[in-house]
């Protein structure tokens, strides 16, 4: 019996010692309870090269700088002429003092030797000099040579034939058939030709009836010359070899004044 039973001891020792170790595991205090781990970050995964296109840059396009412009001369204005103003005497017994720059222009009053006046004005040439009295509103023309000038008249202003002061007729109106032909004979010479004016009784002028007012040429330059006439028609020297073309125009006269100018249809 005691045997038997130390059989089974050894038996079951046997077996135990062949039976694989256990592991015991503690049991932890509620304390002891270890806090929970964080969440773990999930990493952001980074775009590859291929996710969203980098944008091509645009090049800026360079401006081309503009031409600098070349300074121009800034043209330097032209000086006003200064002109003289003289004084002139009369040298002869008596002289007429006219409307226009020659004796075929109307006469506005007379002058006695050694009367003064001031010489304001001129034609191109100098040979008649535009004068008034001190004091006096009206200015006539008297020729040069006629005065005493304490100047030269070269020095005075020139006045062309749009300023002369001619006076207008409130009566009669222009002059017709103004025309104008070269001479078949002389191609230096324009014949111009108008119908007569026919005035009333008491207002002839009784002094020169027509005045043509030409731009022609003479040696090849251009002069401005008056003519006078009793005629219907005068013959004007206009040569050729000048670069601006030839002109005039006529008016008559009354004892009231002038007719409207009629410009000639110069050939």
């Amino acid at each position: 019996m005691r045997m038997g039973f130390g059989l089974l001891l050894l038996l079951v020792f046997a077996l135990t010692a062949c039976a694989p170790a256990q592991t015991v595991v503690s049991p932890v205090a509620a304390s002891e309870t270890p806090a929970p781990l964080p969440p773990r970050a999930t990493p952001t995964p980074e775009p590859s090269a291929t996710d969203t296109p980098a944008e091509t840059a645009t090049p800026t396009e360079t401006p081309t700088p503009s031409e600098t412009p070349t300074p121009t001369d800034t043209p330097t204005p032209e000086a006003t002429p200064t002109y003289a103003i003289l004084r002139g005497r009369v040298n002869v017994e008596k002289v007429s003092c006219r409307y226009g720059p020659g004796a075929m222009y109307l006469y506005l009053y007379g002058m006695n030797q050694g009367a003064n006046q001031d010489v304001i004005g001129r034609n191109d040439n100098g040979t008649w000099a535009l004068t008034k009295a001190r004091g006096d509103n009206k200015s006539c023309w008297v020729r040069t040579d006629l005065m005493d000038l304490n100047g030269d008249i070269m020095s005075v202003q020139p006045v062309h034939p749009d300023d002369y002061n001619l006076p207008k007729s409130p009566f009669y109106g222009p002059l017709t058939n103004v025309s104008a032909r070269r001479n078949p004979n002389n191609a230096s010479e324009v014949i111009v030709s108008w119908g007569p004016l026919i005035l009333r009784a008491g207002d002839d002028s009784l002094q020169t009836p027509y005045v043509l007012q030409v731009w022609v040429c003479r040696a090849g330059e251009m002069v401005m010359e008056s003519i006078g006439s009793y005629q219907t028609s005068v013959a004007v020297v206009d040569e050729g070899g000048c670069a601006e073309a030839s002109r005039g125009r006529i008016t008559a006269a009354e004892k009231h004044g002038y007719t409207k100018f009629v410009e000639i249809p110069w050939p």
